[in-house]
């Protein structure tokens, strides 16, 4: 990601790199990111600071995350408190040379689970059958894993849709393009 996102950008990107579909123009479950060292929640829930007094309550739109990766390295993030899903997202390096105004996935493996699963043990149940095609409730399971917007995992599509979460200029002149078309980028194969 580019330096200078908000909590509320890196939301959409995680939305983006799973097969969530909450965002933050549209938001359909709560989320949370715990900042446990500074007492901090970062949160697009309007009743958590009446719910707990003692935990500094902020919302995602304008807190930077730079600060809060560069120190602790990892930050939790919690979406959907139904199903509970708990990623933790992990600085892993930081870069001079990343010219582009929006997120890129570098690396990735399986598939992210669909929205309203229902928590992991629903999910290891859903690729079963969705994996299974003599399984007596496989057509049901694709059609609803299709109005879920479920998709397997394709890193191509996936930054495609990250180049929609612009938060920065791309710095053209520091890319080799041709007319805005990447001829070779080394964060990109």
């Amino acid at each position: 990601m580019p330096a200078g996102a908000t909590f509320n950008r890196l939301h959409d990107v995680m939305q983006n790199i799973t097969n969530f579909q909450s965002s933050s123009y549209e938001d359909y479950h709560l989320y949370k990111f715990d900042l446990s060292e500074e007492n901090i929640r970062v949160t697009n829930d309007e009743e958590a600071s009446l719910n707990n007094l003692s935990i500094v309550v902020k919302k995602p739109k304008g807190l930077k995350i730079d600060h809060y990766l560069e120190k602790y390295g990892v930050i939790n993030y919690t979406y959907d408190f139904g199903d509970n899903w708990e990623l933790d997202i992990k600085l892993e390096g930081i870069v001079d040379d990343y010219y582009f105004g929006y997120p890129t996935l570098l690396e990735g493996a399986e598939t992210a689970p669909p929205e309203d699963i229902g928590g992991l043990p629903s999910y290891y149940e859903f690729l079963e059958i969705y994996h299974d095609d003599k399984h007596p409730n496989y057509e049901e399971i694709k059609a609803w894993s299709k109005e879920q917007g479920f998709q397997e995992y394709d890193p191509d599509h996936i930054n495609a849709m990250l180049k929609f979460i612009q938060y920065k200029k791309t710095e053209w002149d520091k890319i080799n393009h041709q007319n805005y078309r990447i001829i070779d980028d080394k964060y990109r194969k």
